[in-house]
């Protein structure tokens, strides 16, 4: 870890203050707000008595003794109030030496506002653009309004996040009492007791009690999860079940699952995508070709006509209309809505660039453990000789196991919960280092263990066993027998078990027209098996972790665009090396630096849905960037009057209304990216 990351991880204040940033930044947007709706208020008088207003709609405004002064004063009222937020950021764009978005917005209502008081006060006669200049800065003050309560939706979830830690906790003491403390002075190491309906306060692990817990607002998982003892559960998750636990801390403040989430996307908001860019960009141009244009306007109408109202008119009118609201909308509320939406399916993208890049992907790398497998041996298959059947067979080898913690022993107790089989009991059990295990089972000495245990009973194998052990060793699994009375009655094929997710998930990214292929260390009649059970185009075998960043390179240098997904710890030169890095891991397991998107939940599932969001959004983003540019480059040559000849000439009141009409758009545009569906 560099300096610089020791150093903000020192000044990052911890969870409650940054949930209090969010509520904070929530106050940016009721600024806006207020300013959009006392503005717009301000401006109906603007527009009732607008000559133009008044000739569309074809009627007279009121006149009375002060009438004509509403006009002008309620729009000086509206530049000052509504448009000098934009004033200031565009001082500061300017101080910088880079013009954007601010300086364009700022020129075009400075422009407007001075020639319409010099209309007003100095020019009978004229018309001033008052009703544009309100419309303007209305207009500005809803898409600020609209991409702050965006963003302010993508923090959403954080701030729910935050809303579910308690603010104390009932600390076990060593003498069994319970004792209430604050949050904040739990230790690693510390017990705490947590109700039914109570929020964990700590990462941690069960030591005793049975509940669930509801995880869905940091995993994703609509469902509760079941919490046994030695069961890991997660800071700000709810104790959903009928049943107290007591727990273990192993992290609190900054360490907790909660607070690495919470970094990840306070990164995730601070980061920006190439669109974005672009359209920061395209701003900055659009600056100086305002300025050429107005010019070349000006120069222009002067050799044609002379200098006179007429030309400034001109002038004027491209500046007003120049002003790039529906390209300062196109990209922000896509990427608002789309972190937004990632973080409710447990996607966490620290990269935006990397969440753009995914909709180009054509290759998925994934690890296999614990990725695209359980991570933890599972029964596969069970056979049985004549007079045995699988339940059976199953019963009695659970009864032998139900003392040991040997992870063979576990699989079988679990497939026997399984499979609904409840196993007799068992007596007189005894653990035969390296062999097996071996109990008093219905009466009869019973035995259970793999090819060490026959040798030492000296039983045969049976001939129905045989190919049953063949076929098994063929596909890399792990064989252990039930022995009875001396006589083996039964096998059990043990591997790492592929989860269901993994086939829906490759088939879907088959049918996205992507490539998959799996990286293992496990040996080539493993990672075979599982290739062809889930029908992945590509495995490399027997790889060890310094090595897959150099496979990952190789499918590079192939030209492939390549997502390695992995658990993010012996992946982390892979994940960095790939295009797109996606970490995947229970949801203490989320604050991977080597990542670009963190899957809260152990679900392959989830690539599938980081690449559809992705793909949408990038279409969301186009589109919009298409209406907003278009605006501009169909609008200012209108503006400048190259039609003119022709007797077309648009007027700086249709130009408003165009410019209107293209930020509502692309705002509506932007929000339909909530209806796109991501299940799988």
């Amino acid at each position: 870890m560099s300096h610089i990351e020791e150093r903000r991880i020192e000044e990052r204040p911890p969870p409650e203050e940054r949930h209090r940033a969010h509520v904070d930044h929530r106050g940016h947007e009721a600024v806006f707000r207020r300013r959009f709706w006392v503005c717009l208020v301000l401006s109906v008088p603007v527009l009732y008595f607008s000559p133009f207003v008044q000739e569309s709609l074809g009627y007279v405004a009121l006149r009375f003794p002060g009438s004509e002064s509403i006009t002008p004063l309620l729009a000086v009222v509206v530049f000052v109030y509504g448009g000098s937020p934009f004033l200031s950021m565009a001082r500061v764009e300017f101080e910088n030496r880079q013009p954007a978005m601010m300086m364009l917005v700022s020129l075009a209502i400075t422009v407007a506002f001075v020639y319409s008081i010099a209309a007003a006060f100095f020019l009978p006669g004229t018309t001033g653009f008052f009703w544009e200049l309100v419309t303007l800065i209305d207009i500005m003050l809803l898409g600020h309004w609209l991409e702050m309560r965006s963003v302010r939706q993508a923090s959403g979830a954080l701030d729910e996040l935050a809303r579910l830690m308690p603010d104390t906790a009932e600390r076990i003491a060593s003498d069994g009492e319970t004792e209430e403390v604050p949050v904040a002075e739990l230790d690693t190491a510390d017990r705490v007791l947590v109700r039914p309906g109570a929020s964990i306060p700590a990462d941690g692990v069960v030591e005793r009690g049975e509940s669930s817990a509801n995880e869905s607002m940091i995993t994703g998982e609509s469902r509760p999860v079941g919490k046994r003892p030695d069961d890991e559960v997660i800071a700000g998750t709810v104790n959903s079940g009928d049943g107290s636990l007591r727990i273990r801390v192993d992290a609190t403040g900054d360490e907790t699952a909660l607070a690495g989430i919470m970094r990840l996307v306070e990164e995730a908001q601070g980061s920006k995508s190439r669109t974005q860019l672009l359209a920061d960009r395209a701003a900055g141009w659009l600056f100086y070709v305002a300025l050429s244009v107005a010019a070349v306007t000006g120069i222009a109408w002067f050799l044609a006509t002379g200098f006179g109202l007429d030309v400034v008119e001109r002038v004027v009118t491209v500046l007003v209309i120049a002003c790039p609201h529906a390209l300062g909308l196109a990209v922000p509320l896509v990427v608002a809505i789309n972190t937004s939406m990632a973080a409710n399916d447990g996607v966490l993208v620290r990269d935006r660039i990397a969440m753009e890049d995914a909709r180009t992907l054509d290759t998925v790398v994934f690890d296999k453990t614990g990725t695209l497998t359980e991570g933890e041996q599972g029964v596969v298959a069970v056979e049985t000789v004549e007079g045995w059947t699988e339940d059976r067979a199953t019963a009695v080898a659970a009864a032998v196991e139900a003392d040991s913690e040997h992870p063979i022993a576990q699989a079988i107790r679990r497939h026997a919960r399984d499979e609904d089989v409840s196993p007799p009991t068992a007596s007189a059990f005894e653990n035969s280092k390296g062999r097996g295990v071996r109990a008093t089972v219905e009466d009869r000495e019973t035995l259970v263990g793999g090819s060490n245990l026959l040798e030492l009973v000296d039983a045969d194998l049976p001939s129905d066993l045989v190919d049953f052990e063949r076929t098994a060793g063929e596909n890399g699994q792990t064989v252990v027998y039930l022995v009875s009375e001396g006589r083996v009655v039964a096998g059990f094929a043990l591997a790492d078990v592929v989860r269901d997710e993994s086939r829906r998930a490759v088939d879907a990214l088959h049918g996205m027209g992507i490539e998959v292929a799996m990286l293992t260390g496990d040996s080539e009649a493993v990672a075979r098996a599982v290739s062809e059970e889930l029908g992945i185009d590509t495995y490399f075998a027997e790889v060890l972790p310094d090595e897959k960043d150099e496979r990952i390179t190789d499918l590079r240098e192939e030209g492939k665009r390549v997502a390695m997904v992995g658990d993010g710890v012996n992946d982390a030169p892979a994940l960095t090396r790939a295009t797109v890095g996606i970490a995947i891991g229970s949801g203490t397991d989320v604050a991977i630096e080597s990542a670009d998107i963190v899957l809260v939940e152990n679900d392959p599932l989830d690539v599938v849905k980081l690449i559809r969001l992705s793909r949408a959004s990038y279409r969301k983003m186009q589109e919009n960037l298409v209406w907003a540019t278009g605006y501009n480059v169909f609008a200012l040559p209108l503006a400048a009057g190259i039609l003119a000849p022709f007797g077309i000439l648009l007027s700086p009141a249709i130009g408003a209304v165009f410019m209107s009409a293209s930020t509502v758009i692309v705002a509506i545009n932007a929000q339909r990216l909530r209806r796109v569906d991501l299940t799988v």
